[in-house]
């Protein structure tokens, strides 16, 4: 039988309810293995996972949750809490230290939530991934419609770099300094992005300067997505950071989303593409990985649209961790019941490893069974 078949009729063995945890029999018992955390469970995917390698989730809450008829899913959903702490070694705020939600009036932060997911991934022995810091997206009235002075608007990132890396020091692992600085022919954003359009190209090496100073242990990332194939897009991004290692700037990895649709075929230079980055001398990293699919009438997947799906995130664990640089592997959320994909992508949805109850999918055991692999061979 198929790998992906297999895992197929495992997760329709479980009647989609999760244990929390792959059985426990299928690998070493807990404790085995050299460094390894108190906080990973048996049989969950953190556990599961090779020594330096995480396993991160986006936490959700902020941006499209906020228009939907469920509470914060963060600070309501008890249960939702218990597998992000039990199953994931790191994790990601999905918006909410974007700059709408952590700088919402200009020269007031609001660091309520940034702060309980920092704190939360402390209680549970997770690293943080801070996620972002220059965008040209989900910004605040404020900052879009201001009439600033180029001294002023270099003054206002200067000063939110400086105050929200700062804060977070020591206790945030990387960062996503620059995000979707590229159009997707491989252009500057320089109509879209307020900070080019007003202060010039030179402004991404000062956020990156300015984070250096801000936190000099953490790692800083450029992070977009349509960049996980060798293509005109992750072209301009590597001569980008030759340029900017060459000028000494502290440029310290690269990292794909990896938003995949089923109606395209999977990236196939993704690994290629990774190791060309880290013979820069860079981490990589994959950041916000879903796969999405359109769903048939009923709004439920085929088994075939399930195998597919989990297929693809096999594979794009799998480039990562071929990769000798790339030891962060994070979904873009966990569960479909608060996934943004139907939200943005109309008719399409079922794009985490997990139901709307939680259950798992077969994708859930196409990363567990992954991340065992490359443990025991000694990745």
């Amino acid at each position: 039988m198929k790998p992906v078949r297999l895992l197929t009729a495992l997760a329709a063995a479980t009647a989609l309810v999760l244990p929390l945890a792959a059985p426990a029999s299928a690998g070493p018992h807990h404790g085995d293995r050299p460094g390894h955390s108190r906080h990973d469970k048996p049989g969950t995917l953190r556990w599961a996972a090779p020594d330096g390698f995480v396993i991160g989730t986006a936490v959700a809450g902020g941006g499209h949750h906020l228009e939907q008829d469920y509470p914060d899913p963060f600070t309501s959903d008890k249960r939702y809490r218990r597998i992000l702490a039990d199953q994931f070694s790191s994790v990601s705020p999905e918006n909410q230290m974007k700059w709408e939600y952590i700088h919402p009036e200009q020269g007031e932060y609001d660091f309520g939530m940034a702060d309980a997911i920092v704190e939360f991934a402390e209680r549970h022995g997770q690293d943080v991934r801070g996620h972002t810091l220059l965008w040209h997206s989900q910004n605040p009235e404020w900052l879009e419609e201001g009439d600033f002075s180029e001294e002023e608007l270099r003054e206002i990132l200067h000063d939110h770099i400086t105050t929200v890396v700062g804060r977070y020091a020591g206790r945030i692992d990387q960062w996503d300094v620059a995000n979707e600085i590229f159009d997707e022919s491989g252009q500057l954003r320089t109509e879209e992005n307020i900070w080019i359009r007003e202060l010039g190209p030179e402004i991404v090496a000062d956020a990156f300067r300015w984070a250096h100073e801000a936190d000099p242990e953490a790692e800083l990332y450029f992070n977009d997505y349509g960049v996980e194939d060798v293509n005109a897009k992750s072209d301009a991004y590597h001569e980008l950071v030759r340029e900017l290692l060459s000028e000494g700037v502290p440029v310290h990895g690269f990292s794909a989303q990896v938003h995949l649709s089923m109606q395209y075929g999977f990236p196939s230079s993704l690994q290629e593409n990774l190791q060309r980055f880290d013979d820069l001398g860079l981490g990589t990293a994959l950041t916000e990985v879903d796969v999405r699919m359109q769903l048939p009438e009923n709004g439920r997947p085929t088994w075939a649209q399930l195998e597919q799906q989990a297929d693809y995130y096999g594979r794009a664990l799998s480039a990562c961790l071929g990769v000798e640089g790339c030891d962060s592997f994070t979904i873009w959320g966990f569960t479909d019941k608060y996934s943004w994909v139907p939200v943005f992508f109309e008719g399409e949805g079922a794009a985490t490893v997990m139901w709307d109850n939680f259950g798992p999918k077969p994708a859930y055991f196409s990363l567990w069974s992954a991340l065992l692999e490359s443990r025991h061979g000694g990745r």
